[in-house]
């Protein structure tokens, strides 16, 4: 089942936001799954294990050395997994 209320659909829609708003794919991912981290943490949304699976994989995509660019793989991913990750939460 999934979480209802205020706060779970203020979630949902926050990292809809963060996924679509402009600027680069990398950087949105990043800030949506923080997001993400926080709904989890106040309770707002409950992990599930698909999500915990799409937030493992888009961190392998987003993994870097330091000084290293991501390019356009890397974003790809990104855009491809959230979307991913937006429907997922829907269960959340």
């Amino acid at each position: 089942m999934s979480s209802s209320g205020p706060q779970a659909e203020a979630a949902r829609r926050a990292f809809q936001r963060l996924i679509d708003q402009k600027g680069h794919a990398v950087d949105n991912a990043r800030a949506a799954v923080a997001r993400l981290e926080v709904a989890f943490a106040e309770g707002a949304l409950v992990r599930t294990r698909a999500v915990d699976q799409a937030m493992a994989d888009l961190r392998l995509a987003l993994a870097q050395d330091d000084g290293q660019k991501l390019g356009g793989k890397s974003a790809e991913a990104a855009r491809f997994i959230t979307r991913a990750m937006a429907r997922l939460i829907e269960d959340a």
